[in-house]
């Protein structure tokens, strides 16, 4: 099976409600960018592709950073002098600043302030906050419940480790027909947060479980790593391999119902970034295209001066904007089954033509070439000449000149990608073309 039949023949809607089930699983674990959490949010995704977890042991040197302490929690709680517990970490992971250190002590509320965090413009949702590179511990409630704090003595639980260890991520390659690669990463870390990013982790693993049921023309590079951090110790350990990524995505924010967000690579003009746009603008849905700036996911590595690689990353609504961005409310009232479907379709449409562009040679390049005499016109949708059916014919041959790619022909007639692949593929057939290498 190739990738037009893949591509034809899958029940999208049927992924989206498996990737829905799949996040439903991952939501309530406490993952953070080490630790327990993540390691078993990535032996729940090797039940679905054969994941190879890498092990990367804290204090590593990682270019300019180095890799942390281990980070572990048991339990947290926040309780009054009557014994009742104000918060509580078993019914939400994101009630403790995550990567907090462990405290056991009790202290009046003046003291405890500094360490509570709250979002008062949506006070009854739980903000989420890391300390990942700075010791401190902290609880996060909603700004409701912090008003109803009355001066009193508390007592201070946060039962938890930050010790040497190790930063794991999880990695699947594909083989393709060629040693060219195209880069598919998600950050995994987040704890209880669906749109950020348990959508990018389904995503990714579905997209890699079908891509797995072909043979591509592409290798493919699966990589689900803890944000910022994953994507340098990768760049790091494995410099030798990154000359053979030819294309790449960063998938996140990809399951609620904002319209589409196409962040351009650093070079702007590399075959991802064009391949994205066709896709987008043949596609019926609302979309927005932005400039790459050294903000956001992991691309801002991945794009690093000293890699450039041609990544890109396609969103729906990006950090920071959506109102639910790293606070409870990034629950399952915000993705819904039918908008990760609706993301998957345009991210398999993206590998398809990526796997299927090509440049060709117009072996009869002087003149127009007669296609009555070879019945393209009946092969090409029915007995009379139909301008619809002309045209991905005569473009693909007055621009197949060994230098123009289907998807350039496809972006300057304004014809979707596939009339053009069509074309060309009947153009083969009646020996007109040659392909190029």
């Amino acid at each position: 099976m190739n990738i037009a039949d893949l591509k034809r023949n899958i029940d999208i809607d049927e992924i989206g409600r498996q990737m829905h089930k799949l996040m439903s699983e991952l939501y309530p674990i406490c993952r953070s960018i080490t630790g327990e959490g993540f390691r078993q949010t990535q032996n729940i995704l090797k039940q679905h592709i054969p994941l190879e977890i890498h092990a990367i042991p804290s204090g590593t040197e990682v270019f300019d950073w180095t890799v942390p302490k281990e980070w572990n929690i048991k339990n947290a709680y926040l309780k009054n002098s009557k014994g009742e517990k104000i918060i509580d970490f078993k019914k939400s992971n994101l009630h403790v600043v995550n990567y907090s250190m462990a405290v056991n002590r009790k202290m009046l509320l003046k003291e405890l302030q500094e360490h509570l965090f709250t979002l008062p413009e949506h006070p009854d949702w739980i903000p989420y906050r890391t300390s990942y590179y700075k010791e401190n511990w902290g609880f996060c409630l909603s700004h409701n419940d912090f008003l109803k704090l009355k001066e009193d003595t508390y007592e201070v639980v946060i039962d938890s480790t930050l010790e040497e260890g190790h930063l794991n991520y999880g990695e699947y390659h594909i083989q393709g027909q060629n040693s060219e690669e195209v880069l598919i990463s998600t950050h995994a870390c987040h704890p209880s947060l669906c749109n950020d990013n348990l959508s990018g982790v389904v995503l990714s693993t579905f997209l890699a479980k079908c891509i797995s049921s072909i043979t591509p023309r592409y290798s493919y590079r699966f990589l689900f790593i803890p944000g910022a951090i994953g994507s340098i110790v990768w760049l790091c350990l494995n410099e030798h391999k990154v000359s053979n990524i030819k294309h790449g995505l960063v998938v996140a924010c990809v399951g609620d119902r904002g319209s589409f967000i196409y962040k351009r690579s650093r070079r702007g003009d590399a075959e991802i970034d064009q391949a994205v746009v066709n896709v987008l603008r043949t596609s019926g849905s609302d979309y927005k295209i932005i400039d790459f700036s050294p903000y956001g996911y992991d691309e801002r590595n991945y794009c690093s001066t000293g890699f450039n690689l041609p990544v890109g990353s396609l969103t729906r609504s990006t950090h920071s904007q959506f109102p639910q961005y790293h606070s409870s409310a990034d629950n399952f009232d915000v993705v819904r089954h039918q908008y990760l479907a609706e993301s998957f379709e345009k991210y398999l449409s993206v590998i398809y033509v990526l796997e299927n562009n090509r440049k060709y040679l117009n072996l009869k390049p002087k003149g127009e070439v007669q296609l009555g005499k070879r019945g393209l016109y009946e092969m090409m949708g029915g007995l009379q000449r139909r301008p619809i059916d002309e045209m991905p014919l005569l473009w693909v041959l007055n621009m197949s000149d060994g230098k123009h790619s289907l998807l350039d022909i496809s972006d300057r007639s304004g014809l979707d990608f596939d009339l053009i692949k069509n074309a060309a593929d009947v153009l083969l057939d009646h020996k007109l073309l040659r392909e190029v290498s």
